[in-house]
C-alpha cells in the first residue's frame, strides 16, 4: 500500500472520527457531556440525602463531612454547597448547613425511591442482602417520583423497608424516629430489633453474617467498652460497640414467645427426621415462597437423606419429594424442639 493511499485512509479515518464524535445527540462528545451532566445531578442527589441523615439524626452536616461522605475534595464539597445555595435547597449558618424545605422535599423523594427499591430487591427478588444498598444506590438517581408510586403500588404501598427505616409517602411524611441503640440497653433488658443501619457497608456485612435483622428479639447479657454480649433469637452474639451501635431496638417489658434456640434444618443427620416449626423472617420474597411452595410448613415432616459430595448441598426427603437445600438456607428453617417430640 502506498503513503498517498495510507494518507488518504488516515484522513478519512480522523473525518469519520470527527463526525461520530460531534453527532447531536449519539456523539461522543454528546455522551460525555451526559455523563458528566448526569454525575453532578447525582453528586447533588447524594448531598442532599446526606443533609437530610444529618437532620432526622440530629447530627450537625458541615462542609467536612459532606467532602467526606461523598468521597470528594474540601474545594469540591465548597463548590457544591454554592450550587445547593443557589438552586435554593440549601441554607447556610456560619459552619453548619441545613436543608431548604424545596430541598428536603427532594431529598425525601430520592430516599422514597432508594427504600422502596430495597424493599422491592428483598420481597420480590433472589437479590443477596449485602446487594440491596449498593443496587439502590444506583437505581435512586434512574427512578422518577412516578416510577416510584407504580412500584410502590406493586408491591402493596410498604411502609418500612427490609432493614427497618421507614419510606416516604408520596407527600413526604416521614415518622419520628424511634428506639434506642442496642448499646444502651442494660443488662437482663429484652428489645425487638427495629432498624439496621446499612451505612457504612463494611459494618453493615458483618451485621448481616452475623444472621441479624429487623423483627428478632434481643436480651442484654453484658454491656462494656470492650464488648456487647446478648441473645438474639436465643442465640448468643458478641460485637464491638462501633458494631452494635448500628442496631436500633424497641424495648419491650416482658418477653415475647421467639423462634429461641431451636434446632436448624441444617443440624439433622442422615436419616433423622424433624418438623417444620418455621422460617426464619431474614428469608424473604421468592426464595420464602418457594420453600413454602416446596411444603416447608409448619407441622411438615422432613427427613435429611443424602449430603453432596463435599458435605453441601444436603437433599432432603419432603412430602414424598427430595430437595436440594445449601447449609445457609437450611439454617433458616426451624424444627419443633426435641423436647416436644414427633407424633
Amino acid at each position: 500500500m502506498t503513503e498517498p493511499v495510507i494518507t488518504l485512509l488516515i484522513g478519512t479515518g480522523i473525518i469519520l472520527l470527527g463526525i461520530v464524535s460531534f453527532l447531536p445527540e449519539k456523539g461522543l462528545v454528546a455522551r460525555m457531556r451526559r455523563t458528566k451532566t448526569i454525575s453532578k445531578r447525582v453528586l447533588i442527589e447524594d448531598a442532599l440525602k446526606h443533609l437530610y441523615n444529618c437532620e432526622y439524626n440530629s447530627v450537625s452536616c458541615t462542609l467536612d463531612s459532606v467532602a467526606g461522605k461523598l468521597s470528594i475534595s474540601e474545594d469540591e464539597a465548597a463548590e457544591l454547597i454554592t450550587k445547593l445555595e443557589d438552586m435554593g435547597l440549601l441554607i447556610s449558618h456560619h459552619e453548619t448547613l441545613q436543608l431548604s424545605s424545596e430541598g428536603r422535599s427532594y431529598a425525601l423523594r430520592i430516599i422514597r425511591i432508594h427504600r422502596l427499591w430495597e424493599k422491592y430487591l428483598a420481597d420480590e427478588t433472589g437479590v443477596d442482602e449485602r446487594d440491596w444498598h449498593h443496587s439502590a444506590e444506583e437505581f435512586e438517581h434512574k427512578l422518577t417520583a412516578s416510577d416510584a408510586d407504580l412500584l410502590a403500588a406493586q408491591i402493596g404501598n410498604p411502609v418500612f423497608d427490609p432493614h427497618g427505616d421507614p419510606i416516604p409517602s408520596t407527600e413526604g411524611i416521614l415518622p419520628d424516629k424511634t428506639g434506642k441503640p442496642l448499646t444502651d440497653l442494660k443488662f437482663g433488658e429484652f428489645a425487638n430489633i427495629i432498624h439496621i443501619e446499612d451505612e457504612p457497608d463494611s459494618i453493615y456485612q458483618q451485621l448481616v453474617a452475623e444472621g441479624l435483622y429487623p423483627g428478632m428479639q434481643v436480651r442484654m447479657m453484658e454491656s462494656n467498652k470492650e464488648r456487647i454480649r446478648f441473645t438474639a433469637n436465643g442465640e448468643e452474639c458478641v460485637l464491638a460497640p462501633l458494631f452494635a451501635k448500628n442496631i436500633t431496638v424497641e424495648p419491650i417489658k416482658f418477653e415475647k414467645v421467639v423462634e429461641g434456640k431451636f434446632k436448624n434444618l441444617s443440624s439433622l443427620k442422615i436419616g433423622e427426621r424433624g418438623r417444620v416449626l418455621g422460617i426464619s423472617k431474614a428469608l424473604r420474597g421468592q426464595q420464602r415462597r418457594r420453600l413454602m411452595d416446596l411444603g416447608v410448613v409448619p407441622g411438615t415432616d422432613i427427613v435429611a437423606e443424602i449430603k453432596g459430595a463435599f458435605g453441601d448441598p444436603t437433599a432432603y426427603r419432603i412430602k414424598g419429594a427430595s430437595i436440594a437445600l445449601r447449609k445457609k438456607l437450611a439454617e433458616r428453617i426451624y424444627l419443633v424442639p426435641e423436647s416436644e417430640g414427633i407424633n
